[in-house]
């Protein structure tokens, strides 16, 4: 109750704080590209429920039929804008109105699409009692996903088989360990990457 309470209280002011910046990055990918503002892709969410998750659009329309992953740099799909975005993590902030909205939370397991869902171990989908979140620790200390997949020659067999087993058990160690200080300790901690990597 105290982290839905954390949740409505944040997203609510982030909205209203970054309306203005909501805007600017709406006529940046207007200009940029043809093609909605907004991406929405259906997410595997709390209780293995579908949801639709909110993103701006990186993308040229239709990219997703041709993968789910992307590799960074290396991959003709992405807008200029996109690059942009996705580097500062800026894409993600229309992800505070499935917070709002009850959705998502600010913290907690990046949500997944229900293809690799469904190669989840009886224990890694333990993670799903989970409402799923803006960031976590994974995505904190796989900041450089994109890169990594580029640099390899399968990055679908990279992923299944070395990134998702690595995030899910940090996934699960946040499981048995969360609170709304750990849930700060992580917002700061996210703060701080975007930081650097600027």
């Amino acid at each position: 109750m105290i982290k839905r309470i954390f949740d409505i209280i944040f997203s609510l002011f982030g909205i209203i704080l970054l309306l203005p910046l909501f805007l600017l990055v709406s006529i940046f990918i207007i200009l940029d590209s043809p093609g909605g503002i907004l991406f929405l892709q259906t997410r595997v969410g709390k209780n293995n429920k579908d949801f639709r998750l909110l993103k701006f659009r990186t993308m040229k329309p239709g990219s997703e039929k041709k993968g789910l992953l992307t590799v960074g740099a290396a991959d003709s799909r992405i807008t200029r804008s996109g690059s942009f975005l996705r580097k500062y993590k800026l894409d993600e902030l229309p992800q505070l109105f499935n917070v709002l909205i009850g959705d998502m939370s600010l913290v907690g397991p990046r949500p997944e699409v229900r293809k690799y869902v469904q190669l989840y171990s009886p224990e890694q989908k333990k993670v799903l009692s989970l409402k799923p979140g803006i960031t976590d620790n994974a995505s904190i200390q796989f900041a450089d996903e994109n890169q990594l997949l580029a640099a390899q020659p399968d990055p679908e067999n990279f992923y299944i088989h070395h990134i998702m087993p690595a995030k899910l058990k940090l996934n699960l160690e946040y499981l048995q360990n969360q609170s709304i200080t750990t849930d700060v300790k992580i917002i700061v901690k996210t703060v701080l990457k975007i930081l650097r990597l600027r």
